[in-house]
């Protein structure tokens, strides 16, 4: 343990690197890889791997920033472990890290090369009542419904949820897994109490359940919809085809016509007028368009 970590655990503080990240925030129990690509964030990362410290991570404000202040990295992140470090040809860094507990930025030290700051872990309140078993069954039921409809999420992860009695890791990980915007997610991540916690994620969950069920029923809609299309359209083409075929062979039975007049009117011997008569038969049973038809007609 460093100067800086001795002086600040007398504090309940620890004096850590912080690594930005854009589009992502990271909870409690969490293990996830993430490139790096950012010289400040890849200092951070070996500063934290040299000195086996932990590292903070925390979500920008704006994703789009690619050199953040301060002021736009939100001041509740994970405290969080490195995994595994991997340095890739191009340079960047891929990094596996699991989430341990929540952690509030007191102050940013001075440091050129990255970010480092004095960082407080955050004590959770988990009180497990009545109220907080019902609005657990009540986040695993939606939870369930939730992931009938987005089929992005592995149907496994149901019997992983299941299992979890802390109500706290219960919303963490469920929250990981949903699709909402970065703002909503750090709202999740900074409330303290796990029941709120709860009861915020439930809202949330059953207000994407709703958008998700409008999406099902509008895709239901336009597949029907393209179906309907398809088979009128396939019907109309059967139609014409028919169409064609019988207009043909009205052509073709007037043509059949012609031929047996002329030949009536032609003197021919015995023999040649059966042949004739075979050939006409024949002629009668094919279809307008087969190649053998031509040959007979134009024999």
């Amino acid at each position: 343990m460093n100067k800086d970590e001795i002086i600040s655990n007398s504090s309940g503080r620890v004096v850590i690197p912080l690594l930005p990240l854009r589009d992502i925030v990271i909870f409690p129990h969490m293990v996830v890889p993430l490139f790096v690509g950012r010289e400040k964030s890849i200092a951070a990362l070996e500063e934290a791997v040299n000195k086996e410290k932990d590292i903070l991570l925390a979500a920008q404000v704006n994703a789009k920033t690619n050199d953040p202040k301060p002021e736009n990295i939100y001041r509740v992140g994970t405290l969080s472990s490195i995994i595994q470090l991997l340095r890739l040809p191009d340079g960047t860094v891929k990094v596996l890290v699991e989430g341990k507990s929540r952690g509030r930025i007191h102050q940013f030290i001075p440091n050129s090369n990255y970010f480092l700051t004095e960082v407080e872990a955050i004590k959770e309140e988990v009180e497990v009542t009545v109220e907080t078993e019902a609005i657990m069954r009540g986040v695993k039921s939606a939870f369930e419904q939730y992931v009938k409809l987005n089929k992005r999420i592995p149907p496994e992860m149901l019997a992983s949820v299941s299992t979890i009695e802390d109500p706290s890791r219960l919303a963490d990980t469920i929250v990981a897994h949903l699709t909402l915007k970065l703002p909503d997610k750090q709202n999740i991540l900074e409330i303290v109490v796990a029941d709120e916690r709860l009861e915020k994620l439930l809202n949330l969950m059953q207000s994407e359940i709703e958008i998700l069920q409008v999406e099902r029923r509008i895709r239901s809609r336009v597949r029907k919809q393209m179906e309907k299309t398809q088979r009128e359209y396939y019907l109309n083409e059967q139609m014409q085809a028919i169409q064609k075929e019988l207009g043909e062979r009205d052509e073709f039975k007037s043509e059949i016509a012609e031929l047996e007049e002329k030949i009536k009117k032609k003197k021919l011997s015995v023999e040649a007028k059966d042949k004739v008569q075979k050939e006409i038969k024949k002629l009668k049973m094919m279809s307008p368009m087969s190649a053998e038809a031509t040959v007979v007609r134009n024999y």
